[in-house]
Formats: structure tokens, sequence, C-alpha cells
């Protein structure tokens, strides 16, 4: 799904959602607000790892502190915001006829995220981006870290909530090396034929799926227009 789908299917949930809670009685029930982004803007954006130069002298491996901020606060007012009393299975019940008014839309993309999931780990394999994995990890070790492939910095748990100058200057050289191995186009350009050979072996079944998500859009626009 794309991200203006998800955002209209949430809206569409939590319409269903809250009409729902009313007539069951819970009238001061409303949805969550939908959360402002915060981390990769795309599909692609920090998929194989960091790459903005500024903000990973000020951030590190951690996203933009302001957007960061925002997203914090608006799930901290949505917490807030909760009604007392409302049981969660009432919730729960109201959610599931919402998802049958709509249609199953995970569905229609679930293949094609397992068969996009599949190519990315599979990719790490690829002679050549194998290669690319030992040039930079060799150059990480030349700056004094020792990591075996380009995600494994970003997952070092002592790079916790706070940002630090242990971590900001591991990124640094993190983004040196990929600067100087190129690795981040070697295993995008891996997956890439990858994941067009697993469109060409499943076309069929990514159709059908495409033609289960269209039908729950459809139905998420008519909820939106008010046709509930």
């Amino acid at each position: 799904m794309t991200d203006d789908e998800q955002s209209q299917l949430g809206r569409a949930m939590s319409a269903l959602t809250e009409d729902c809670m009313h007539k069951a009685g819970y009238g001061s029930w409303s949805p969550p607000p939908e959360l402002p982004k915060a981390g990769p803007k795309t599909l692609t954006d920090l998929r194989y790892g960091i790459h903005d130069a500024a903000l990973v002298a000020k951030r590190g491996y951690h996203p933009d502190a302001a957007e960061k901020a925002a997203h914090d606060a608006a799930v901290e007012a949505a917490i807030a915001a909760r009604p007392e009393g409302v049981p969660v299975a009432a919730e729960r019940t109201c959610g599931q006829q919402g998802k049958q008014r709509i249609g199953d839309a995970q569905a229609g993309f679930q293949l094609a995220e397992q068969l996009a999931n599949g190519a990315f780990t599979k990719a790490k394999k690829e002679p050549d981006a194998a290669t690319a994995f030992a040039q930079w990890s060799k150059c990480m070790k030349e700056s004094g870290y020792n990591y075996l492939e380009p995600l494994d910095a970003v997952d070092n748990p002592k790079f916790g909530r706070d940002v630090t100058k242990e971590e900001i200057d591991t990124a640094l050289a993190d983004l040196k090396c990929r600067d100087r191995t190129n690795v981040a186009l070697v295993w995008y350009e891996a997956e890439v034929r990858l994941q067009k050979a697993e469109l060409e072996k499943n076309a069929q079944a990514l159709q059908e799926g495409r033609a289960k998500l269209d039908t729950a859009m459809k139905n998420v626009n008519a909820v939106l227009a008010g046709k509930r």
C-alpha cells in the first residue's frame, strides 16, 4: 500500500469504529489521531541504511529531533485523551466489524510484502552484494569498528534513546565507508534483480492480490464519502 492508501484505510477504519462504539453506548470514545511520521519517508529511504550526512552529523542513527518530538507528543496526547472505562473487547469487536465492511486489505498486499522482504534478505548473499559488504566491513575496521553488515551498527543496542558522541562518530565512519564501497547501491541493485524474478514467477497471484486491495480501497472510499 502507498502512504496515501494506508492513511485512507486508517481514516475509514476509525470512522467505522467510532460509529460502532457510539452505537454500543460509548459516546465519549473517539479514534486516536493519525500520528505524524518520524523516520523513513519512503519504502526505500533508510532501507539500506543511513545516507543523509547533515542529519547523521547531528543525530547519528536517530531520526530528526523535531520529527521525533512531534511524534512522541502526539502519542502522549492520544494516550491522555483515551476515555476511561471503555472495554478493550468493545474496541476490538468494533474494529473487526469495520474490517468486515471494508474487506481484508492486508490480503491484497501480503504476498508482495513477503516477496519484498525475502528479496531484501536474499540480496545480501548475492556475490556482488557480499563483496560490497566485506569491503564495507573492512573499511569500518580501519576506523576501529567491528561490524559485519551495513545495518549492524544501526541495531547496536548501546545506541539507545539518547544520541551520544560515540554513536555520531560511528555513524560518520559508516557513512564514509558506504560512500567508499557503494554498498547501498550494490545491495539495492541485487534486490531489484531478485524482486523482478519474483514478480515474473508470481505475476498471477500478485495481480489477484492487487484486485483484492483495489476492492478494499473502493470500500474505503465509500466509507470516507459518507456511505457507511
